[in-house]
């Protein structure tokens, strides 16, 4: 027996023409080839793979799917490394006043370097990935960091900030307190903040950030092209405070111009900012406050990125606010998969994209207008990026072994 709704809620945007001005200054494909040739200096960097789930694509009755896995990136177990490391290495090099063929990343670990720019000490709020790519940045270029986070941060995930050399303080509030307290406390201590998401006078570096993550898209668009594959025909991105969707969306955006994919972002409902702006519809981002009380530890923010919105706005053509279950859902999906698909280990915010997709695509008849909204048909070429894999294995445990948060028994598969 079904229930009468879905209990997702989605907004559908048409456009009669999508503006990709912003995406085209910000995320065009020389950008992501300069940020793809820092991270390539980095010792041990490697290229994430592009997993095909095949099976799971026959099941849905769509052409393909496919997985960017960046819980396989570097030793960071999530992807939001890419993003502040590129940051910092932006903000080095203009504090040094060097050109990219002047800059490196050896010169950067160089004795001359650190005589020029002394011991700089980093700071960003965080759920919990940004803070400790932040750490592992900091540290391995010789600087020093400060993380704070927010009272419900997980002890495993603090832990791992902390593993990275960083000192770590807890603030009594949710994440958006946190960015707030490190403002005050950085403009008190002269640390150079470095955070995701932007303020009025404060966005050069979350740009910075958000350009960093498009080496993993010229990835997974160069991966997807050795498979056969001309481009997605639609892209599902979670989000936060927006950082994250609008790299993604900007890039392919001003890759394929009026060829574009179909956007979806997807949220958790106890902490769907870019939904509730969108939901609004003034143009405006929109906070919402409260706990933000989610499984979803990396997107756990109330207050939007105003740049990452600015992007946002003009591309997407559904916003989907998901309950926690549909995120447990995507990670058992993911970590038992059909015969012959790969299993992929996901943390929450990693595998919610799935999970919605799962839920519209077996619930047809309640997301209807939905689906022919997206065109997801048979020949759908459908892209899913793996923010992280198991960054808190207690709850990953309860999750996956124990059953903690349940599908309700009315939308049970039935295949």
């Amino acid at each position: 027996m079904h229930a009468e709704k879905l209990d997702f809620e989605y907004i559908l945007k048409s456009y009669e023409k999508k503006d990709t001005s912003l995406a085209d200054k910000l995320f065009n494909v020389n950008i992501a080839r300069t940020a793809r040739n820092f991270h390539r200096q980095i010792p041990t960097f490697r290229q994430t793979p592009l997993y095909p789930l095949s099976q799971l694509a026959d099941m849905l009755g769509v052409e393909n799917i496919f997985i960017k896995d960046e819980s396989q990136r570097l030793e960071l177990n999530s992807f939001k490394v890419m993003g502040g490391s590129f940051a910092i290495y932006r903000f080095l090099q203009k504090k040094l006043g060097l050109s990219d063929k002047e800059m490196s990343y050896k010169y950067l670990l160089s004795k001359d370097c650190h005589d020029k720019l002394g011991t700089i000490t980093f700071a960003s709020a965080t759920d919990g990935n940004h803070g400790k790519g932040i750490a592992w940045a900091s540290r391995m270029l010789g600087h020093k960091c400060n993380i704070y986070v927010h009272r419900e941060t997980s002890e495993a995930r603090i832990n791992a900030i902390k593993a990275f050399g960083a000192n770590v303080t807890v603030v009594n509030g949710n994440y958006d307190d946190a960015v707030r307290q490190v403002a005050i406390d950085a403009e008190k201590n002269g640390w150079e903040i470095i955070s995701d998401t932007s303020w009025p006078g404060y966005t050069e570096i979350p740009t910075w950030i958000m350009q960093g993550y498009t080496t993993m898209l010229l990835e997974a668009q160069e991966q997807l092209s050795g498979m056969g594959y001309f481009k997605p025909t639609h892209v599902f991105v979670q989000a936060g405070v927006g950082a994250l969707a609008a790299s993604v969306i900007g890039f392919y955006a001003s890759l394929f111009k009026e060829d574009m994919p179909k956007f979806v972002v997807v949220e958790p409902n106890k902490a769907a900012c870019i939904y509730e702006s969108a939901k609004i519809n003034d143009g405006n981002p929109h906070t919402v406050t409260g706990d933000l009380d989610t499984i979803m530890a990396g997107l756990a923010c109330g207050e939007p990125s105003p740049i990452a919105w600015s992007v946002l706005k003009e591309l997407v053509d559904a916003y989907v606010s998901v309950p926690d279950y549909i995120a447990a859902r995507g990670m058992r999906i993911l970590a038992t998969p059909l015969k012959d698909d790969p299993m992929v280990i996901s943390g929450e915010s990693g595998a919610v994209t799935l999970g919605a997709l799962y839920s519209m695509l077996t619930e047809k008849e309640m997301c209807k207008d939905l689906i022919e909204h997206l065109g997801i048909d048979k020949h759908s070429q459908i892209l899913f990026i793996n923010t992280e894999g198991n960054t808190d294995p207690k709850h990953f445990r309860q999750i996956i072994w124990d059953g903690c948060d349940p599908v309700p028994k009315e939308y049970w598969t039935q295949r």
